[in-house]
């Protein structure tokens, strides 16, 4: 197994609460003593809160609540969602990165936390991994006064799950793993959802074999989870043991792979019936417009309802493959919408809508159907390609549907957000 081992010194960096450690900078509160939290209230009282304040989770308030969650308290301050202002400090704390460590020893894991690649940088600072993290971390507080907590290992693997297991208890907020510490803090961590890279159905699945903890995982015969799993059963096998041969400065080296492209929108009142139609066309515009992007077409087109939970949640998850390919808006829609029609229970109020086309394959992939005007196709390509080059260039709402003035439709306060939140 030994040979298998990296010897690097990795450090994983999240920002404490950073959406709402940011507000609190801003105006110049301290997170640790300030109930704040970052939601739109001005929606609904059904709005997401995006984050709190460390003050606010020791006494046991959760990010991702919706705000009749939280608790009745009077000096909770509500701090409307920013997300220019949240990346424009995010660059800012990348910038500072960037003092210490190449481009090349960096992977930006997301907009709060990074992993950064030490290895070749302690002599020249003749420093330690800890000393050289608390530099990091006191420079970052510093400069943006955001706090931030971080996990040190010999991979990226363990500098995470030091991070997330160990290091938000530390009183200087920085913890460090060796392969040492696998039998006496890794193989802990139950249940197994708790480790990262493993989600709640691999979870499950782990534990119809009788897998409840990482020492279960790590003693598990590697025969058995190559049998039942593949590639990914000797991958969580490795990882059980503390190893992971990830290194950051490959990580240009490897592409992702797109085998489904989706949208969704969570709905900030109840919609019935013919009302969802607006909405699934907008999704349509916005699936349709990635698959040009990537040059793809799609064979399988996936709708997901979810309804209110004032009549107790649920909804229904369909598809339907096609006969052919297709990146067409009235296709895509006409399909959605023979699913929605079939499946809908028309009293049921809805919050959340899904649009998903998979089985994709290369635009210039073609199959001849006698029943389709392969001159219209073409046409309509060439229309809605305009579109998205006049949209790119002058601002997503550019041109819309006529359709986007009625008052169902989200579309134009949506292009103003980002990643779904008010962007200033």
């Amino acid at each position: 197994m030994d040979e298998y081992k990296l010897h690097r010194n990795i450090l994983c960096i999240d920002l404490k609460s950073f959406y709402a450690s940011v507000e609190c900078a801003k105006r110049g509160l301290n997170p640790f003593t300030t109930p704040l939290v970052v939601a739109d209230r001005s929606r609904s009282n059904g709005s997401v809160v995006l984050a709190v304040t460390p003050y606010l989770k020791r006494r046991g308030v959760k990010s991702r609540c919706r705000v009749f969650e939280l608790p009745n308290n009077p000096d909770i301050i509500f701090a409307k969602p920013r997300m220019k202002e949240y990346l424009k400090v995010s660059t800012k704390i990348i910038e500072i990165y960037l003092d210490y460590v190449a481009i090349d020893d960096i992977h930006i894991y997301s907009v709060d936390e990074v992993f950064l690649d030490l290895t070749t940088y302690l002599n020249y600072y003749e420093k330690t991994p800890v000393e050289l993290a608390e530099t990091i971390l006191q420079d970052i507080l510093d400069q943006t006064h955001i706090p931030a907590t971080c996990g040190i290992g010999p991979n990226l693997l363990l500098s995470k799950i030091a991070l997330d297991v160990e290091s938000k208890k530390s009183p200087t907020f920085i913890a460090k793993w060796t392969y040492e510490d696998v039998p006496k803090k890794l193989w802990k961590i139950a249940p197994l959802s708790k480790m990262w890279g493993i989600g709640n159905k691999m979870e499950k699945h782990l534990n119809h074999l009788g897998i409840h903890s990482v020492y279960d995982l790590a003693h598990y015969p590697l025969e058995k989870l190559q049998r039942f799993f593949g590639i990914m059963g000797e991958e969580l096998y490795h990882h059980a043991h503390g190893i992971d041969q990830s290194i950051i400065s490959e990580k240009f080296a490897y592409k992702p792979v797109n085998h489904s492209y989706g949208h969704g929108q969570t709905l900030f009142k109840d919609y019935y019936g013919d009302d969802v139609l607006q909405i699934i066309l907008e999704l349509t515009d916005a699936v349709a417009k990635r698959l040009r992007e990537s040059d793809k077409k799609a064979y399988t087109i996936h709708l997901g309802i979810t309804y209110s939970r004032d009549v107790g949640g649920g909804g229904f998850h369909r598809q339907i493959t096609l006969p052919f390919p297709t990146n067409s808006e009235a296709e895509i829609y006409n399909t959605a919408v023979r699913l929605f029609d079939e499946f809908y229970d028309t009293k049921a109020p809805i919050r959340k809508v899904s649009l998903r086309a998979s089985k994709v394959v290369k635009e210039y992939y073609v199959q001849l159907n006698l029943f389709k005007d392969m001159n219209k196709v073409i046409e309509e390509h060439k229309v809605r390609s305009t579109i998205d080059t006049i949209n790119f260039r002058h601002g997503k709402n550019a041109v819309l549907r006529a359709s986007s003035l009625f008052d169902k439709s989200t579309i134009r306060d949506r292009n103003m957000m980002v990643g779904g939140h008010n962007a200033e």
